[in-house]
């Protein structure tokens, strides 16, 4: 078997694909696209677009984002001459390539709950994480620890310092709409996300006795939020750290970033 992960560095929703490839045991080589053109790097490695936008902010459509969308997004997969696009549908082609370890419970009532979990780590959690980690910049360049140079995640799409803070900025303000009424909004929400993922644990949806799709979906967004300073503290002190700790360790023990 001949797989390479298509990624962006740094990024929580790619480091989802990468979790699941190692939980299955399968071989890949990583490749990390230029951030900002990982759309048409994509393309021009055979992966379709999209016939259609797929996220939303505030919830409403956004142009960029969407023109973004249609032109395709990491992880991208390609085992075998085969292309598969997104998380949801990678985890659900990784069961049928290799079903053992599965990504999904048997029994289709715990399915279902982790599917649902899985849904909302996707569409709602995911971009809440990533607007949030943007946003820190707002409040100077050292909102994120490091500088977003370092943590569970890696450097943040960038490697090198200057270029993370301009870049971060930009991608913030034109492709996320990065600004201080959205960031309170957002933070007003955050509680009560973090309760339901404490409650998805405490009902063994999340972090139960085998890791499962869900687990791989939220918990990388969980290690972004940790990158801003003024959020570690609270993600720290709640049972979604231990998600964290389970899946995503400290960098020097993670095997994650060393795959190429």
């Amino acid at each position: 078997m001949e797989a390479k992960l298509y990624v962006i560095l740094g990024s929580h929703a790619c480091r989802t694909g990468m979790l699941m490839l190692e939980h299955k045991g399968i071989d890949y080589q990583r490749v990390d696209l230029p951030t900002g053109l990982h759309p048409f790097a994509l393309r021009l490695r055979g992966f379709a677009g999209n016939p259609a936008p797929f996220r939303q902010l505030d919830d409403r459509k956004h142009r960029l984002l969407g023109t973004l969308d249609r032109m395709g997004t990491g992880p991208a997969l390609l085992v075998d001459g085969q292309r598969v696009k997104a998380n949801r549908e990678i985890a659900r082609f990784l069961d049928e390539l290799r079903p053992d370890p599965p990504l999904f419970p048997a029994e289709p009532e715990r399915r279902r709950a982790v599917e649902e979990a899985e849904r909302w780590g996707d569409e709602v959690f995911q971009m809440a994480a990533r607007r949030l980690a943007l946003m820190a910049l707002l409040h100077g360049r050292d909102a994120l620890i490091d500088r977003g140079g370092d943590g569970r995640l890696g450097p943040l799409l960038w490697r090198r310092t200057p270029v993370r803070l301009v870049g971060t900025r930009l991608v913030g303000m034109f492709v996320f709409r990065a600004n201080a009424g959205g960031e309170s909004e957002l933070l007003t929400e955050l509680p009560g996300m973090l309760d339901c993922i404490d409650g998805w644990i405490e009902a063994g949806v999340l972090n139960g006795d085998e890791l499962n799709a869900a687990d791989f979906m939220i918990a990388p967004s969980l290690a972004l939020l940790t990158y801003r300073r003024d959020l570690r503290q609270e993600i720290e002190r709640r049972l979604a750290m231990r998600l964290v700790e389970r899946v995503l360790p400290e960098p020097s023990a993670s095997p994650a970033l060393t795959s190429a």
